[in-house]
């Protein structure tokens, strides 16, 4: 009798002890043309465990998908409908008074590129760009 109690103990043990995935939204940037490459993609998003919700925006190229799912598994199944697929590089832009971090045409309206990405490798320049207007630089700008 002890052992059924104690395997009974264990059990539930195990199940509180599994950890529960966070609820995320997973923005990504799906290329699709037609209704069918939406279609494809909505099943195929839509039938991966933990997802609540697959919202699509065709002409934003955008797919919205909410759960209790990681971002990589998203990620990895929508690239499995051979699509081309990325993380959703953009980030709503509402200060008008200044001048956007960087320009890209192909941004939806309101939206400009995420730049955290782009700032890390022109750290290492700097060295470079303050010896491009130098007097020092034969090769340098001669605008003065």
């Amino acid at each position: 009798m002890g052992g059924v109690v104690s395997a009974l103990v264990g059990a539930s043990r195990e199940r509180q002890s599994r950890k529960r995935k966070q609820f995320n939204t997973v923005e990504l940037k799906v290329r699709m043309d037609c209704d069918g490459c939406e279609i494809k993609v909505r099943n195929t998003l839509a039938r991966l465990r933990g997802v609540e919700s697959v919202e699509i925006n065709r002409k934003q190229q955008k797919v919205t998908v909410q759960g209790f799912v990681e971002p990589q598994r998203v990620l990895r199944r929508a690239q499995s409908t051979k699509k081309r697929v990325e993380m959703w590089p953009y980030v709503p832009y509402t200060n008008p008074y200044v001048a956007p971090p960087v320009y890209d045409k192909r941004a939806p309206a309101g939206h400009v590129r995420r730049v955290d990405a782009l700032i890390a490798p022109a750290a290492g320049r700097e060295e470079e760009l303050a010896t491009l207007f130098s007097d020092d630089n034969p090769n340098g700008c001669s605008v003065m």
